[in-house]
């Protein structure tokens, strides 16, 4: 029961995490033409370092659904948003340490990645994804 109850919540952040590998590759494509590969690669970083943590919230957010579950919904966003932040600590630590980086394109990348689960919303209204 409690998969039915959740099928609604993991499709939305389905969508989104579609929305940010569909801004991120636009942008991973758009840096490569116009500044090369190695600027390239530094927005690609930025794109991982955003969609990974956002990928494993979504695992962890939606495990539980329903009135008899409230507990285990609230301390599965919780701890998912703890793992979220702490990953993404981790992946710009060692973008930092082993990756060569421009810094343009993997900060603006990773903000666009960030933005793009909002423009799911504006998205919404004219595709209606439900």
């Amino acid at each position: 029961m409690s998969f039915e109850l959740t099928k609604p919540g993991k499709k939305y952040a389905l969508i989104q995490l579609f929305m940010q590998l569909l801004v991120t590759l636009i942008t991973v494509i758009t840096v490569y033409f116009n500044w090369g590969l190695p600027p390239a690669r530094s927005a690609l970083a930025g794109a991982v370092v955003s969609i990974i943590p956002n990928f494993v919230f979504a695992l962890k957010a939606f495990r539980f659904a329903g009135a008899r579950q409230a507990k285990q919904v609230v301390d599965s966003f919780y701890s998912g948003v703890k793992l979220k932040m702490v990953l993404t600590a981790v992946l710009f630590a060692l973008c930092f340490k082993f990756i060569d980086l421009a810094l343009l394109p993997f900060f603006v990348t990773f903000s666009l990645a960030m933005v793009a689960p909002f423009l799911t919303a504006i998205a919404n209204k004219f595709f209606n994804f439900n």
